[in-house]
């Protein structure tokens, strides 16, 4: 059976408050009618005790990376952060298929969406070092993003300054995962009026978006 990890990044807890994710919601809808035998599973950044890089998670990747530590070397503090650093990385592999949906904040995601990825980064687990580089492991993993902007970013002097769905995509990609194309909703703050228009298209775009990842071999 495979599997569906639904990442929402939102302090917003109700569904109507929250555009972005009324767009996903059309987009699993679509995606279990395609599959019905998909498994789905929601995180939700807010609603989780994410670990976070500071001092002791820092000095816990580079004891056990390059400076011969073991794990009973490490303080307290250390081995709890990077234990759940660890988990979560482990967890999140389980999956076949990801979406993220997401809000653009002054130029960029939420800071809570940062923390997550850096959690993503395990060598050995994620990716691995070569000698031409890094190497993102997730080849067989299929990604989806699903952004909502106050402004418009995909063209005029905005587009340079989005960095939200350009970090996130690009992190995907850099772990080896089948990014597909982002499914936004954009113009929400800047015409009020067309907001009806805006989120149908959007909605639209998501549905269309999971027949097609839907139909993406995985290796489950």
């Amino acid at each position: 059976m495979a599997r569906l990890l639904y990442i929402t990044v939102n302090p917003k807890k109700d569904i109507e408050k929250s555009k972005g994710r009324q767009i996903g919601e059309v987009f699993l809808q679509s995606f279990r009618e395609a599959q019905p035998d998909v498994e789905i599973v929601n995180w939700d950044l807010y609603s989780m005790d994410l670990p976070v890089m500071d001092e002791d998670l820092l000095y816990a990747r580079a004891k056990l990376s390059f400076m011969g530590y073991k794990m009973e070397d490490l303080s307290e503090n250390e081995r709890s952060q990077i234990t759940k650093m660890w988990a979560l990385a482990d967890e999140f592999i389980t999956f076949d298929y990801y979406v993220f949906v997401t809000p653009i904040w002054n130029l960029g995601s939420p800071a809570i969406l940062k923390a997550f990825l850096d959690c993503l980064f395990v060598a050995g687990k994620t990716f691995t070092y070569t000698k031409e580089g890094a190497l993102g492991l997730l080849t067989d993993k299929k990604a989806l993003h699903i952004q909502t902007r106050g402004g418009i970013y995909s063209s005029g002097r905005m587009e340079a300054l989005e960095f939200g769905d350009r970090v996130l995509t690009a992190t995907l990609g850099f772990l080896g995962m089948d990014v597909q194309e982002t499914v936004y909703a954009e113009g929400l703050d800047h015409f009020p009026k067309e907001i009806p228009q805006i989120m149908a298209a959007a909605k639209e775009k998501a549905a269309e978006a999971a027949r097609a990842m839907a139909k993406l071999p995985v290796n489950s």
